[in-house]
């Protein structure tokens, strides 16, 4: 067959993803596959091309009855892992399970199987979900589909097939290391976030699964993304663990000027903490599922910066050329930093981003949003590129995302906790908690305390040791005055040399 035929045919496939419900065959049960078509994963590129070269079109949605659905609807229906891909064959190291469309997921995505070069289009079968009988009667007929998938292998015991990635929504996507329950989310790519006239969601309209060899430990996804301003081209190795590591590559097309990209953006939520605990009644001590952002900038400095749930929206800018890594951080590891049975914060995942390459000129964003609950994603950070994507222009960019228990990808002192609160008298204390280490000296009077602010008056600061953590802490008092924002900057340093990490934080009213 033709190249040309090849793509051609890709293409369709692409942009139908509710292939007919198909009867599995007598006697068989669970997902099943459709007729194969040649495959190289270079086609996933060229299809991204051809598709920025055209305008975009939406894709159908699910028919409307599934959109009206209620969110306990939604949860009355899930798949059967009885009928996951690969069930039964013991030599496949991996599952593939897959989601139900409707409510907050109208558009399917289009699902394929990759055995050598040929790929298999995966059949839509609404027989692989269990349902209970709350579960509305809704058409069988329209743009049916699968709205996204899961992975399982064999994690902690044989036999036993744990999930450890979902893609599911937009260009969502999550993961865990062995043992961490989900938290935070990746995209694959955030346009125009916090902008006046809207943000823009790009979604990964379809996949392409390779079917593992016996013995396997990693496993690669294929995706095509695409929305008005782009199309991209992605392919995810994984390799689940503690920590779960993914190597991304992607290629994207503009479609036209984009001035606000976000490359390797996480969306994560922050609602209190000891910073700022004060403003909620609630028995436990925090509520995150992220505690600080941690940037690695190119120059090798090591910045942490406590997040915040402000009262209104903040975004902040940490201006670097070629960064050598940033993610979000789940610091406080106890159950007793949460005393949450359920949400269980102190098992939720950290993300570390690694470029594979030089990014240049541009700066880890960090974007901050008001949130009374804990059921919102209310942080989101990304490298934005200083120049804008060019309509027409292709970008080719690969990184190492790791999501696990480690947080420490860093130099120096790594900060523990922030606490925040009014002084016994008058002004604000802030306390920064530090980890103990070798580098420490018994007499804490030979460290020097670098202690800045953006205005306001600010005492010299107070070094002692925690007596449970074992480290240091430097407490420092601060009269705002009338200002509305102050903007914190401290670091311990030893011999004239950094102990710790550099300090950030952002104080307003």
């Amino acid at each position: 067959m033709l190249r040309r035929e090849v793509l051609t045919g890709l293409l369709a496939i692409a942009g139908s993803p509710a292939l007919a419900s198909a009867d599995p065959g007598e006697g068989k049960t669970g997902l099943s596959v459709g007729e194969g078509r040649p495959f190289d994963p270079a086609d996933v590129i060229e299809i991204a091309r051809e598709r920025a070269a055209a305008p975009f079109a939406l894709r159908p949605s699910v028919p409307e009855e599934w959109l009206n659905i209620s969110y306990d609807d939604y949860r009355s229906i899930w798949f059967n892992t009885r009928n996951a891909l690969w069930e039964g064959e013991d030599q496949t190291p991996l599952r593939l399970d897959v989601f139900a469309p409707g409510l907050y997921f109208p558009t399917p995505v289009a699902l394929h199987i990759v055995e050598g070069d040929t790929a298999h289009p995966l059949n839509f079968d609404f027989d692989v979900f269990d349902k209970t009988d709350k579960f509305p009667e809704l058409p069988m007929e329209g743009n049916l589909g699968y709205s996204g998938l899961r992975l399982r292998a064999e994690l902690e015991k044989k036999g036993i097939f744990t999930e450890f990635a979902v893609f599911q929504g937009a260009s969502y996507f999550r993961a865990i290391g062995t043992g961490d329950i989900y938290g935070l989310s990746a995209r694959g790519l955030a346009i125009d976030v916090a902008e006046p006239q809207g943000e823009e969601f790009p979604d990964f309209v379809a996949f392409w699964l390779e079917k593992p060899a016996p013995g396997d430990d990693r496993f690669v996804l294929h995706a095509l993304l695409d929305s008005p301003s782009c199309a991209g081209a992605y392919r995810f190795v994984i390799r689940p663990g503690q920590p779960l590591t993914m190597e991304v590559e992607a290629t994207i097309f503009p479609r036209e000027e984009m001035a606000h990209v976000g490359i390797a953006a996480q969306t994560s939520m922050f609602q209190f903490d000891e910073t700022n605990r004060d403003r909620f009644s609630d028995f436990r001590p925090a509520v995150h599922d992220s505690d600080g952002l941690l940037i690695r900038n190119g120059a090798g400095e090591t910045i942490w910066r406590p997040l915040a749930n402000p009262r209104k929206l903040q975004i902040s800018a940490f201006l670097d050329d070629n960064p050598k890594g940033f993610g979000l951080m789940q610091r406080a590891r106890k159950f007793s930093d949460f005393a949450d049975l359920e949400a269980l914060y102190h098992r939720r995942p950290s993300l570390w981003v690694e470029p594979g390459e030089g990014w240049g000129r541009g700066a880890v964003t960090l974007v901050e949003i008001p949130t009374e609950r804990e059921i919102y994603d209310n942080i989101v950070t990304y490298w934005r590129p200083a120049e804008p994507w060019t309509k027409g222009s292709a970008h080719q960019l690969s990184y190492r995302l790791t999501w696990g228990e480690a947080n420490d990808y860093g130099t120096g002192l790594r900060v523990l906790n922030t606490q925040i609160g009014k002084a016994f008298e008058d002004g604000i204390i802030i306390a920064i908690n530090f980890e103990p280490g070798a580098d420490v000296p018994d007499d804490l009077d030979l460290i020097e305390r670098k202690i800045r602010s953006s205005t306001g008056e600010v005492s010299g600061g107070v070094l002692q040791r925690n007596p449970e953590t074992g480290g240091p802490r430097l407490a420092f008092k601060f009269h705002p005055g009338e200002a509305k924002l102050v903007e914190f900057r401290a670091e311990l340093r030893l011999n004239g040399a950094r102990l710790s990490e550099t300090w950030l934080y952002r104080w307003t009213v």
